[in-house]
């Protein structure tokens, strides 16, 4: 099963819309405009709100919680490394691999891939498309992806 993440173009915040494989809206994110440090919202296509990825501040590198119904669910943490960037990921015993940078990276449970996601070149803003192997890993593997994304962006900072 696939979901394809393209960025809002003329968007003052990272706002996303996530279609399934037929194009119809499945999820959208939004980030909220005044907060100190990221904090996305996930909403599904009926606009209630399903997760939500969170910037903690005060942390050497940068750290996010993945929050589903109020209860954090895991985190996301930056690792210094020199070439290429690495996270330490606490989520549902998942280990991400692979060119974060590139987006051309892997989300493993155990030895079994929960996840490939690749950027989708030549088109207008970001898109990414997120292949899991198993439909019921697709929220909390949304939610991982776009804390990854987070996370990358804020190192601009």
């Amino acid at each position: 099963m696939k979901l394809l993440i393209k960025q809002r173009v003329f968007s003052w915040t990272d706002t996303y819309d996530v279609y399934d494989e037929s194009g119809s809206v499945r999820y959208f994110v939004k980030a909220d405009f005044f907060a100190l440090g990221h904090r996305l919202h996930i909403y599904d296509a009926h606009e209630r709100e399903v997760g939500l990825i969170r910037e903690k501040l005060l942390s050497f590198l940068p750290l996010f919680e993945i929050e589903v119904d109020g209860a954090v669910r895991g985190t996301i943490q930056k690792k210094l490394t020199f070439l290429k960037p690495g996270y330490e990921v606490d989520c549902n015993g998942w280990q991400a691999e692979g060119n974060f940078l590139g987006w051309d990276y892997d989300v493993y449970s155990g030895g079994r891939r929960v996840v490939h996601i690749s950027k989708e070149l030549l088109h207008w803003g970001d898109t990414y498309v997120l292949d899991f192997a198993d439909p019921a890993d697709e929220l909390m593997g949304l939610l991982l992806v776009i804390a990854i994304d987070a996370a990358n962006c804020s190192q601009g900072k």
